[in-house]
C-alpha cells in the first residue's frame, strides 16, 4: 500500500508540485540483507505503483518460506529508474513493459530487529 506520510516535494512533468511517496513494499531475506549492508543498490520491480524519483521505500524483510514478516525494515529513496516510460538505450528489448529497475540509495542504515 501506498503512504503519504513522508512527504516532499517533486515537480511532474506538467510543472505542478506532487507530494513524493513512501512505498511499503515486502523484501527477501537475501536482498534485505544486501540493501543493509549496501552491497544492493537496486531493485527490479512490477511497476504498478507509480513510482519515481524521489520516492522512498520502506522495505519489510519477508521471509517467503515461512510466509511471514520478520520484523526488520530499512528506508531507501529512489535515485534513478528504468522503466518503460524512462527507458535506456536497451530497455525495449531486455526490459518487460510492466516492470521498472529502480536505482536506491539506503537512507535508514540499521535496520529494525
Amino acid at each position: 500500500s501506498v503512504s503519504n506520510e513522508f512527504r516532499l516535494q517533486r515537480i511532474c512533468s506538467t510543472g505542478i508540485a506532487m507530494p513524493k511517496t513512501t512505498h511499503t513494499l515486502k523484501s527477501w531475506p537475501r536482498f534485505f540483507e544486501a540493501i543493509v549492508r549496501g552491497t544492493r543498490t537496486h531493485e527490479l520491480r512490477k511497476n504498478d505503483r507509480d513510482f519515481h524519483v524521489g520516492d522512498r521505500l520502506t522495505l519489510q524483510e519477508f521471509d517467503v518460506s515461512r510466509s511471514l514478516f520478520t520484523g526488520r525494515e530499512c528506508m531507501v529513496e529512489v535515485t534513478s529508474m528504468t522503466s518503460a516510460s524512462e527507458p535506456c538505450a536497451v530497455s525495449a528489448q531486455a526490459l518487460h513493459q510492466d516492470y521498472c529497475i529502480l536505482s536506491i540509495r539506503l537512507i535508514s542504515p540499521h535496520p529494525l530487529p
